[in-house]
């Protein structure tokens, strides 16, 4: 289709707009959960550690150039993410606190260098469990009366936990909940006396209860955390007016004397109560006769917290001669002691609570004695249940409680003077802080009682018996008469003592060799209790107590019938003794028993038969061991008891080396001595213990003498030498060269038959051989001669001539000395240019000559004559040994 010039011009136009036109770049919006793209609904705990990379933004831009990343804030909030411009890694540089800021509002943008696309975004803090439940509203201080129901609501307490979820959860508990009278509700908070449980303003005025707030728990950094809080609820207990009067210092005795001057009729004045009102607060004044006082008995409002006013009035028994002050208790007399028909009067007396509206409540009644005193002609007077007694005897249990009164002592004091002729002083004689005596001053009569003071001095194992007195002296009379009673008390006893052994370690010793039931020590343990509980019983336990028993009343340690002691396997034993009384107190005690080492051992040679060979100038050792565990017993001296075919040879006491004397210095001194000139020695060496009685045992020892220059002679020599206590050795080494030989055979013919086969005479080519020389190849010859002939004879088996003076085991070869290495092969003069050869070592185990006549390079080796008859007897051993 074909356009017209104007619309062309047009189309022309719009394709240069476009191609110069730069499109801005734009972020990746990934969604919900992603880690990277524009920050769009993207969250973060509030427990992420500063520091953490924690985003990434990304985007791209439509023309392919490269954009870098910004992040910018409010300028009144917190910078919280630092941002990396090139790579859109965001930091967190500022710790989180939902709490304080759930949200963070951003503004990210993208650029390409020309565009910048910015947009605003919110990221969520969410909640990690970092706060800790908070009491509010404290102190907690509450009243309650005590007669409020069991179960009922005191009080609520509230924490709060500003983190969500199971981790604002609040719960509540109490610590130590069984000994506490309240309960908590442990979803609400709220307090309450348990079930079953009352309050008692008289036994407990006030209680602290702690309340424990713990939270649900949550994830903090990654780990499960329980955040908790405690606070102390104080609970006042308020008294009611729930307990009757109670009457101090009963019983109440009085006295009338002689000059005892009677007050006036009591008038209706006296009695009145006047209220007057005085600073706030009313005032009780009462308006008293004159006249003589007898006593005054006091009384109080049960109810400590909140007392009532308390009236005091007579019921019966005073035929009118006595009033009662009815505020302060006060009993008088109204006539005189001449009008008084009796000696005594028992009047009773009420106490009554008065309430704050005025009505009576609670009442309490009393007996008041009062007594008719003319003259101080009476002593003061112990009486007991029978009468007057000057004796009291009581039995009790050892310690008793401190503060526990003696109940079963019934102990009545009384003067039966009048007024002041009637007061006396008590007190104990005797046994200073042990009792006390209650009271300590008496008006007329009381009855004694006497505390215990100190308890740990009731001691059964100290006193079966205490006596002390008890003395009474009056006081302001001048005839100070008194009167004394002998208190016997008898103790009875208690399992208060466990058993003690008289020493907490015991250290034994016995002797390895002694039979069963040898006795090893004797423990003691101690109860100073009487009866069955200071009857003792022994018995051991412990690892080390398997070879022992005890006798269960001696205390006896013994060793087991049939009981093998060893100190070689086990020298020290430790096990525990147990002292038990009756009623199953118990105490323990160590026992170290030390098995004694007995010569019970006799020293032992490897071998009984010996073998060795000695290079002149150098000793040879030989070694025995005993097997006892201590020392001299173990310690073990050599000596040489027997030497054919002559005495040659001095060993050391101590360490068991022989060595030839000194006077021996050379091989030939040697030969001269022995009849076949063999250096061959037989000696018989003796090991003894230093014990008593001391054991000894002996061993055969054979010993080839030679010097080093013979030992150096051949390579053979030192082979034999070095394998003569492993013949297995020596045929492997002969196998593996024989192998060796082989091989290069082998090697060798091929190699010929090739170069035979590829040295054809061809028309155009001709080969032409070197002879060898001839001198070479004669000195080779001999060389392979010298060598074979050498080799056989190392290896000829000769038989040595019998000698009484040898005695050598064939099964106890001698111990394995230091191989000598064979010296390197000797290369024949002026060979320079001859073939290389591989020298080979052959030979065979001959007998010797039916004549028994050693050849002539036998007689020249004695030491190759014995390892060779060495080798030859562990072959013989081995080969028995494979038939077996």
């Amino acid at each position: 289709m074909r356009c017209s010039p104007p619309a062309a011009l047009a189309l022309g136009l719009l394709r240069l707009c476009l191609a110069q036109a730069n499109f801005a770049p734009h972020f990746f919006d990934n969604g919900i959960g992603s880690t990277n793209g524009n920050m769009a609904l993207f969250s973060l705990p509030e427990d992420t550690p500063v520091g953490s990379h924690v985003y990434t933004l990304n985007g791209t831009d439509p023309e392919g150039d490269p954009v870098s990343y910004h992040i910018s804030f409010d300028p009144s909030a917190r910078h919280v993410f630092s941002i990396d411009p090139d790579f859109g890694n965001i930091t967190l540089v500022e710790g989180l606190d939902r709490e304080r800021e759930d949200t963070i509002e951003a503004v990210v943008s993208i650029s390409d260098g020309l565009s910048l696309v910015a947009e605003k975004v919110v990221i969520l803090v969410t909640d990690a469990n970092d706060e800790a439940p908070t009491f509010i509203q404290e102190p907690y201080i509450v009243h309650v009366p005590e007669d409020t129901p069991a179960g009922s609501s005191v009080f609520k307490v509230l924490a709060v936990d500003k983190d969500m979820g199971s981790g604002g959860s609040v719960a509540y508990f109490l610590q130590d909940a069984q000994a506490s009278p309240f309960s908590v509700d442990r979803h609400s908070g709220v307090l309450r006396l348990r079930a079953g449980t009352t309050l008692d303003y008289e036994t407990a005025r006030a209680h602290s209860v702690t309340v424990v707030a713990k939270d649900g728990g949550g994830r903090l950094q990654g780990a499960r955390v329980v955040f908790s809080a405690t606070t102390t609820v104080t609970v006042n207990v308020e008294d009611v007016q729930d307990t009757a009067p109670v009457f101090v210092g009963t019983p109440f005795y009085g006295y009338v004397y002689e000059d005892t001057v009677p007050c006036r009729a009591p008038t209706e004045a006296q009695s009145l109560l006047l209220r007057h009102h005085h600073s706030g607060s009313w005032r009780l004044r009462v308006e008293r006769s004159r006249g003589s006082e007898v006593l005054t008995v006091v009384a109080m409002d049960g109810d400590r917290g909140n007392p009532h006013r308390l009236l005091y009035s007579l019921v019966n028994g005073s035929d009118g001669a006595f009033e009662i002050n009815a505020t302060s208790g006060a009993i008088v007399v109204t006539r005189s002691p001449a009008q008084l028909q009796r000696e005594a009067y028992e009047l009773h007396v009420q106490v009554t609570e008065v309430s704050s509206a005025g009505s009576p409540a609670a009442q309490a009644t009393v007996p008041v004695t009062i007594r008719i005193v003319d003259l101080n002609n009476h002593p003061p007077t112990f009486y007991g249940e029978s009468g007057p007694q000057n004796r009291f005897e009581l039995s009790v249990y050892e310690h008793p409680p401190q503060g526990e009164t003696l109940r079963g002592l019934k102990i009545i004091v009384n003067d039966s003077d009048q007024g002041a002729n009637a007061r006396f002083n008590l007190q104990l004689v005797g046994l200073g802080g042990v009792f006390r005596v209650v009271p300590q001053t008496v008006l007329n009569e009381a009855q004694v009682t006497i505390i215990v003071e100190n308890s740990d001095a009731i001691d059964f194992e100290k006193f079966q018996v205490l006596t002390f007195k008890l003395l009474a002296t009056e006081v302001n009379t001048p005839e100070k008469f008194s009167a004394t009673a002998d208190v016997v008390i008898r103790l009875l006893d208690t399992n208060d003592n466990a058993p003690k052994f008289i020493s907490l370690y015991y250290a034994a010793r016995i002797p390895e060799d002694a039979p069963g039931g040898s006795s090893v020590v004797a423990v003691t343990a101690m109860d100073p209790d009487t009866g069955p509980w200071g009857e003792v019983k022994y018995s051991i336990y412990g690892s080390g107590a398997d070879l022992f028993l005890i006798h269960s009343s001696s205390g006896v340690i013994c060793s087991q019938p049939g009981a093998s002691l060893d100190a070689e396997a086990r020298p020290r034993h430790h096990f525990y003794v147990k002292a038990e009384d009756g009623e199953g107190r118990s105490s323990l005690a160590e026992v170290f028993v030390t098995v004694l080492d007995v010569n019970d051992h006799c020293p032992q040679f490897a071998q009984s038969i010996q073998e060795r060979t000695m290079v002149l100038g150098t000793p040879v050792k030989i070694e025995a061991t005993d097997r006892d565990a201590e020392e001299p017993n173990n310690r073990v001296d050599y000596s040489i008891t027997r030497s054919e075919p002559a005495s040659v040879f001095d060993i050391d006491a101590h360490t068991g080396e022989i060595r030839l004397k000194r006077s021996i210095r050379s091989l030939d001194a040697l030969r001269n001595i022995t009849r076949g000139r063999d250096c061959t020695w037989s000696l018989e060496v003796q090991a003894t213990d230093r014990g008593s009685p001391a054991f000894s045992t002996t061993a055969l020892l054979r010993i080839d003498v030679t010097d080093a220059e013979a030992l150096s002679q051949s390579p053979v020599d030192a082979f034999l030498r070095q394998t003569k206590d492993d013949p297995t050795t020596a045929v492997g080494v002969l196998a593996v060269t024989m192998a060796g030989v082989v091989a290069v055979t082998v090697l060798v013919s091929t190699a010929t038959f090739w170069r035979s086969k590829s040295n054809k005479v061809r028309p155009v080519r001709r080969v032409l051989r070197r002879r060898p020389s001839p001198a070479a190849r004669a000195a080779h010859a001999e060389r392979l001669k010298f060598t074979r002939t050498r080799a056989a004879a190392e290896f000829v088996l000769r038989e040595d001539a019998p000698n009484g003076n040898r005695s050598a085991s064939p099964g106890s070869p001698p111990p394995l000395r230091t191989p000598v290495p064979p010296p390197p092969p000797r290369m024949a003069p002026g060979t320079g240019t001859a073939p290389r050869t591989v020298p080979t070592v052959s030979g065979s185990l001959t007998s010797a000559e039916p004549d028994g006549s050693p050849t002539p390079r036998a007689l020249g080796s004695p030491v190759q004559s014995a390892l060779v008859s060495e080798l030859r007897q562990k072959f013989e051993k081995k080969s028995r040994a494979h038939q077996a």
